[in-house]
């Protein structure tokens, strides 16, 4: 039996399926690269929920409104770190540069690692994943899986131009077979007054 901590708060992705799908842009990205909600502008319609690959947002059924972590939006402007790193006692949760942290994080890996901890490993630090790397990555000692996490993180609006075109291509032949299906009986009766 063993402990194992995470942290369940959106992981603020560089390419992120909720700012594709919001149709008001009530999701938005803000100068400092983190996703917010924003609540005045928001139509209750959920599809940020599906779309986050790690279902981290939340909506409430009374309402609509959509919920997930902004990294303190209202303290980044006001100078300050998120509250969530500033009560932190165990320092276990930082911020800072993206690159300063990865290679904080990295180092952390190396020295779990000398120590025995093998499974030790970084989650979400990399640009090439499938949602571009995440602003918030964790260190996990376990696979992805047993913290909740899919294990390969992708954007799930990643296939939309591909479902868009195939459905262009269906509507239209649909259209043709129609047109054809009215089309037909005309130039048959055409062709028997001959």
């Amino acid at each position: 039996m063993r402990w194992l901590m995470s942290s369940d708060v959106c992981k603020h992705c560089t390419h992120a399926a909720c700012l594709d799908v919001c149709p008001t842009g009530s999701l938005f990205r803000t100068e400092f690269g983190t996703v917010v909600v924003q609540e005045d502008i928001r139509n209750g319609c959920g599809y940020c929920v599906p779309a986050c690959p790690y279902g981290v947002i939340e909506q409430r059924p009374s309402d609509g409104r959509a919920f997930k972590c902004t990294l303190c939006y209202d303290r980044l402007g006001a100078g300050q770190e998120p509250a969530c790193a500033k009560a932190c006692p165990t320092e276990s949760i930082q911020f800072g540069p993206l690159d300063e942290l990865r290679e904080r994080a990295a180092m952390r890996v190396d020295q779990l690692h000398e120590a025995g901890v093998r499974e030790a490993h970084l989650y979400g630090h990399d640009p090439e994943d499938g949602v571009g790397g995440d602003g918030a990555f964790f260190l996990l000692l376990d696979r992805p899986e047993v913290y909740g996490l899919p294990p390969d993180p992708v954007v799930t609006t990643r296939d939309l131009p591909a479902m868009w075109k195939h459905a262009g291509v269906a509507a239209l032949s649909l259209a043709g077979g129609l047109a054809m299906s009215f089309a037909a009986p005309a130039l048959l009766r055409g062709k028997a007054r001959r």
